[in-house]
């Protein structure tokens, strides 16, 4: 698939921001089994190129490769997930998220397709043991697994570095964040950034939940704008995603005034436009500590 085939195709799922859809690259690992990853994090598509060696890159790196002229590192990603393979890898998928570029080979690409969110259901418990799945869902009567594509790159980097030292932020009366994300690993992240501020903090896992919280606030007499001085929302969610959360909340008189940051792995042009196509005020690329405090910093001095 080249490059402006697979641009041309995801622009046509730009237009479906705001109804909790989800459009996946489906692909092969060498089995029958399908996987999926959101094509929001695809960058192109192209036949296995040559990889050459670079010294600094983790031992889990198959080599890099040279694609238009930038080095990107390489992972094998059946070899990464521990999924049997009998073929050969014969296709590079180039990533973009978590602000960091990389490719993963795989042995075939099927097509792009678009499910409704609510058709993905969480993978299969399979103990305490980590897998490599975010979710499961069916298209065509066909089983496809979405890999956890950035728990697979960050099993293969080094650990991050410490954590950076954030100034509280001096400010009078409530100021409260509601942070709505699946993860509770970001959930943790972003309290631990809050707290440093010294702000407090309302959580919860998903945008139906987060939706539904806010207008039972409206319904109660609270108004929403007033108790949260921002919403921090994950993009990739069950039930309803972050597009279509901030969608709802435009649309809802007593919602529309939030101030709602979207703070995802989703690091691509792509995301740019349905940012801004479904009217969300900021975005910042996970993940960053200094320049989400920045973000929250600069969002409640704006309030004083």
């Amino acid at each position: 698939m080249h490059r402006n085939q697979l641009l041309d195709r995801i622009d046509q799922r730009i237009r479906l921001a705001g109804h909790n859809r989800l459009a996946l690259l489906l692909f092969r690992l060498g089995g029958r089994q399908i996987f999926g990853v959101n094509v929001f994090k695809v960058q192109e598509v192209l036949p296995r190129p040559t990889l050459f060696t670079m010294p600094q890159l983790p031992a889990g790196f198959l080599g890099a490769a040279d694609i238009r002229g930038r080095s990107v590192p390489v992972l094998d990603l059946a070899s990464a997930i521990g999924q049997p393979s009998d073929g050969q890898a014969n296709y590079l998928v180039v990533t973009e998220f978590n602000r960091t570029i990389q490719g993963f080979l795989v042995s075939a690409v099927d097509r792009i397709v678009n499910i409704a969110v609510e058709d993905v259901q969480p993978p299969p418990e399979l103990g305490s043991d980590p897998h490599y799945l975010t979710g499961v869902t069916r298209y065509h009567d066909e089983l496809i697994q979405l890999v956890d594509v950035e728990s697979v790159l960050a099993e293969a980097l080094p650990p991050p570095t410490a954590a950076v030292d954030i100034v509280p932020v001096a400010l009078g009366g409530n100021r409260e964040v509601l942070v709505v994300d699946d993860s509770r690993v970001a959930r943790n992240q972003i309290r631990n950034v809050l707290d440093q501020l010294g702000l407090s903090c309302t959580q919860l896992s998903d945008g139906r939940q987060a939706l539904d919280h806010l207008k039972q606030l409206a319904a109660s007499g609270q108004d929403p704008v007033l108790r949260y001085a921002m919403v921090i929302s994950d993009i990739e969610m069950p039930s309803m995603d972050g597009y279509t959360l901030t969608s709802e909340i435009r649309r809802d008189p007593a919602l529309s005034g939030l101030y709602v940051l979207l703070h995802t792995s989703l690091s691509g042009v792509f995301n740019h436009a349905m940012v801004e196509r479904v009217g969300a005020d900021d975005f910042v690329p996970k993940y960053s500590q200094q320049e989400l405090a920045d973000r929250i910093r600069s969002r409640l001095s704006s309030l004083d």
